[in-house]
C-alpha cells in the first residue's frame, strides 16, 4: 500500500482534520483518504435548465371538477 507524508501542517489545519476525524470516528490517516477521495471524484457537469426536456402536458386539464370525479372514482 502506498503511503504519503504531509509536511509544514498548519497547528489551525491539523486541529480542524483532528476534530473531523474524531466526529467521524476515524483515525486522521482514515480522514484524510476519506477526504481525498471524495475531492478526487469525478464530476458531474453541472446541467443547464434549457438543456433539461419540456415538461409533460396532461392530455386533459387538471380542473377542480376533473379532480373532484378522479377523487370519487378512487384514482387519485
Amino acid at each position: 500500500m502506498a503511503a504519503l507524508i504531509i509536511r509544514d501542517l498548519s497547528p489551525r489545519l491539523h486541529a480542524r482534520l483532528s476534530l473531523e476525524a474524531r466526529k467521524n470516528h476515524r483515525s486522521m490517516s482514515k480522514q484524510v483518504v476519506s477526504l481525498l477521495e471524495l475531492a478526487l471524484q469525478p464530476q458531474v457537469p453541472f446541467l443547464n435548465i434549457k438543456d433539461l426536456p419540456e415538461p409533460l402536458k396532461p392530455a386533459k386539464p387538471m380542473t377542480d371538477a376533473f379532480l373532484r370525479k378522479a377523487v370519487r372514482e378512487g384514482r387519485a
